[in-house]
């Protein structure tokens, strides 16, 4: 297998990666179990993937390939061995899981336009691919999930991420060098905006946090 076919697979286990350690982060934080660890190290780094693999209607990557399976057991035990060492707030599970939004956005939407899905739903096919695993990892783990805080912003990275990506396979320039730089951007985009708490409009323009408190205090 050359070089550039190899590019998606290798985009994909790093994914499984960073997602996986974000997921045994928050299971340290939590103060669960080793086993605990895992569950939740597997659950967002191969979540995404298999929503994808399904939607597509083929059988999910992670249940086929074996190779799949290693980065949540790695990712348990870095995190097992390291994480009293590491900051325990927020800011690491933060950019792992930055990081593994960047690439699966990616991978999603590649998968999607070599199964000849159209570019708007290969794009949206590389967005539940990005959040499907965060968001399974935080409602497991009784959290709120990072997809529905009106404080952040993160299906909008990973969609950005989709439509350069779709654009990029269009005019045959898509290569591990412009791979690098589509995650890198998404990346970015995503941690500057749960630095500096860019947001997207509320679903209703009236509404505030303020006002409903003020309401349920009345």
């Amino acid at each position: 297998m050359d070089t550039a076919a190899q590019i998606p697979l290798i985009l994909d286990l790093l994914g499984v990666f960073f997602f996986a350690v974000s997921g045994s982060l928050l299971a340290a934080r939590k103060g669960f179990d080793l086993v605990g660890s895992l569950l939740l190290a597997s659950l967002a780094g191969l979540g995404g993937g298999v929503a994808r693999d399904v939607i597509i209607d083929t059988p999910p990557a992670a249940f086929n390939d074996p190779t799949y399976l290693v980065p949540p057991l790695l990712a348990t035990v870095l995190v097992y061995f390291v994480f009293s060492r590491v900051e325990r707030g927020r800011r690491v599970l933060v950019i792992f899981d930055a990081a593994g939004l960047a690439l699966f956005c990616i991978t999603g939407t590649l998968k999607a336009l070599t199964f000849g899905l159209n570019p708007v739903a290969a794009v949206l096919l590389g967005v539940t691919t990005a959040v499907g695993g965060g968001l399974l990892r935080d409602v497991v783990a009784n959290e709120v999930p990072q997809l529905f805080d009106p404080r952040d912003i993160y299906a909008l990275p990973a969609m950005l991420g989709g439509v350069v990506v779709t654009v990029l396979v269009a005019h045959d320039w898509f290569n591990l060098l412009s791979g690098a730089a589509t995650a890198s951007m998404v990346f970015s985009l995503r941690v500057l905006a749960w630095r500096y708490g860019w947001h997207a409009p509320l679903a209703a323009r009236a509404w505030s946090p303020r006002r409903a408190r003020k309401g349920k205090s009345a």
